[in-house]
């Protein structure tokens, strides 16, 4: 008996030991609890502010506009040193806009003409009207001009024809003398077509002096009969042709009427790197 107590109390003892040992294996196998932390709130960045970019003043432009009026100092001073000669013309423009002009001259020419076979002279006035388109952009206060436009022109005139040769196709005896005509021939016109460019330059205040070639086409010649018009007041030689060629020298002054603004783009500076 005392053996079987003996045996069964060994083994209530290694029970309890073998339960003892399994239940630190399954509390060691037990799943431990995550704890999930918080993200932590992103620090807001402090709000930049705007900083408005300077920008450099400019002064307000204002463009001038008015009449200019100015004589052609060609055909004024020609007359000095050419007996044949006799002219002025008088010239004129009226700023429109910005870039274009009304122009207009006005004049009057004496012109003989000693040709091979013909010595006639003309006589009359004429005028012309069109515009200007200045291609030159000024800076701050400037005026300057560089322009292109185009004209028409009329004439009125007279021609008197002073002598004349005949033409001998065999001039073995010599050339025969001119036969004097005294024939005058009034009341002919003309009318004709130009493209006029030039540049008028400030050279003080409101005093201009400028340069300027036409292009001639002429689209109508009353021509008087037995001869052509050698010379056409206002057009210039004809060159027994339709084409012709013109230039003038000019000193203008400029009568300011009235001023506009002009909007100038606000220049903002650079940014600073």
């Amino acid at each position: 008996m005392k053996h079987i107590l003996k045996y069964t109390f060994s083994l209530c003892f290694l029970l309890s030991m073998f339960l003892g040992h399994s239940q630190e294996i399954k509390d060691s196998i037990a799943p431990k609890e995550i704890v999930t932390e918080k993200p932590k709130a992103k620090a807001s960045k402090p709000a930049v502010k705007e900083v408005k970019k300077d920008s450099i003043p400019v002064p307000v432009k204002t463009d001038r506009y008015g009449l200019r009026v100015g004589v052609d100092l060609y055909k004024l001073t020609r007359g000095f040193y050419d007996k044949n000669y006799k002219g002025i013309e008088i010239t004129g423009d009226w700023r429109l806009t910005k870039k274009y002009y009304i122009a207009a001259e006005l004049g009057f020419e004496d012109k003989t003409t000693d040709d091979d076979r013909l010595n006639s002279t003309a006589t009359g006035t004429y005028i012309k009207g069109g515009f200007d388109y200045n291609l030159y952009d000024n800076w701050l206060d400037m005026e300057n001009l560089i322009t292109i436009g185009l004209r028409g022109g009329f004439s009125s005139f007279s021609q008197d024809l002073n002598s004349y040769k005949i033409y001998n196709p065999n001039p073995y005896w010599g050339e025969q003398p001119a036969i004097a005509a005294n024939q005058k021939y009034s009341g002919l016109s003309a009318a004709w077509l130009e493209v006029a460019m030039g540049i008028k330059a400030k050279v003080f205040n409101n005093i201009f002096v400028g340069f300027g070639v036409q292009l001639k086409l002429l689209a109508m010649n009353n021509k008087p009969s037995g001869f052509d018009n050698l010379y056409i007041p206002g057009f210039n030689r004809t060159y027994d042709g339709s084409f012709g060629v013109g230039f003038n020298y000019t000193v203008s002054y400029f009568i300011p009427i009235y001023k506009k603004k002009v909007i100038v783009p606000e220049i903002k500076e650079a940014p600073k790197k």
